[in-house]
């Protein structure tokens, strides 16, 4: 018996990388997967193929699993929902959305060009937004649903580099949480992870370093995409109904539950602020507790387990 027997699960980008382990790893759990990738490059923008996504599903039905292709773009919205109908036609039912596609157009936010940060924003943002919406209808009507959506530290810490991608992963999170405020009383659940793992994407980190290179070398031997799935499947299962609204990281095989924006520290001033008082009183008053411009690794600064 499977964690996931008797369940339909849609996997978007699910042709390669981390996408392609959660679709093997749901299938091996008992589920029957939608096999969605639209074929297309790291950077997006090129026409996609069937082809790598009906190899997934070939590979699903070979080990004696059930799965479908589709190549539709979670882009776009008539896509995203022409994929729920399919699993809807398909296999007589749908139960889960892991939505970990995505593209990557790295750049410095003062030389980024405006078909950068929309393509970015269309395919992580949006594209989260459209299958979501084109699925909460269904899992509201039959009380029981579950999102896994991606997010990235990219934007929960920040990377050099990545002000689109940084922007789209933060937007997901906040997108996932009201889902989740809003499914508890039919059931529906929704959860961000951001996962650690040498990908397509991540292969186009430049190495201009020994540093960089070193770092890069830690991440194809302890970071695989497999590690991610596990966690990833899990949360869509009915042993975690009871996880909803929360934001994960998964390195190697760690699991770390990511805190979320709250108060760390107040001040008031009951004659109320001017701009000098602020100066002068607020912001030495709460120095102590700014975050600092460290990106991922002066975090997560030791190797992966």
């Amino acid at each position: 018996m499977g964690l996931l027997d008797g369940k339909v699960v849609l996997v978007t980008g699910a042709a390669r990388g981390i996408g392609r382990e959660v679709a093997l790893s749901a299938a091996r759990e008992g589920a029957r997967i939608l096999v969605n990738d639209l074929g297309g490059a790291v950077a997006g923008g090129d026409l996609g193929e069937a082809g790598p996504a009906q190899e997934v599903a070939d590979e699903i039905c070979a080990a004696g699993g059930e799965a479908v292709a589709d190549s539709h773009s979670v882009s776009d919205r008539q896509g995203a929902s022409a994929m729920i109908e399919m699993a809807l036609d398909t296999f007589g039912g749908l139960h889960a959305v892991i939505n970990p596609a995505g593209i990557l157009r790295d750049k410095m936010f003062h030389k980024m060009d405006d078909e950068d940060w929309d393509s970015v924003i269309n395919v992580h943002l949006n594209g989260s937004y459209n299958v979501a919406r084109a699925a909460i209808n269904h899992f509201r009507d039959q009380e029981d649903g579950a999102f896994v959506f991606f997010t990235s530290t990219s934007g929960l810490i920040g990377n050099i580099g990545q002000a689109n991608y940084a922007a789209a992963k933060m937007g997901i999170a906040g997108l996932s949480r009201i889902i989740a405020m809003e499914g508890v009383q039919k059931n529906v659940r929704s959860n961000v992870v951001a996962p650690f793992a040498w990908t397509r994407m991540i292969a186009t980190i430049p190495v201009k370093d020994d540093a960089s290179a070193a770092r890069v070398k830690r991440m194809q031997e302890g970071m695989r995409a497999d590690q991610v799935a596990q966690p990833v499947v899990a949360l869509v299962s009915d042993a975690a109904k009871h996880v909803s609204g929360q934001i994960f990281a998964v390195r190697g095989n760690e699991i770390f539950l990511m805190s979320q924006p709250r108060p760390v520290r107040g001040m008031a001033r009951l004659e109320g602020w001017s701009p000098q008082s602020v100066v002068d009183h607020a912001l030495p008053g709460l120095s102590g507790q700014f975050e600092n411009l460290g990106p991922t690794n002066s975090v997560f600064s030791w190797d992966p387990v």
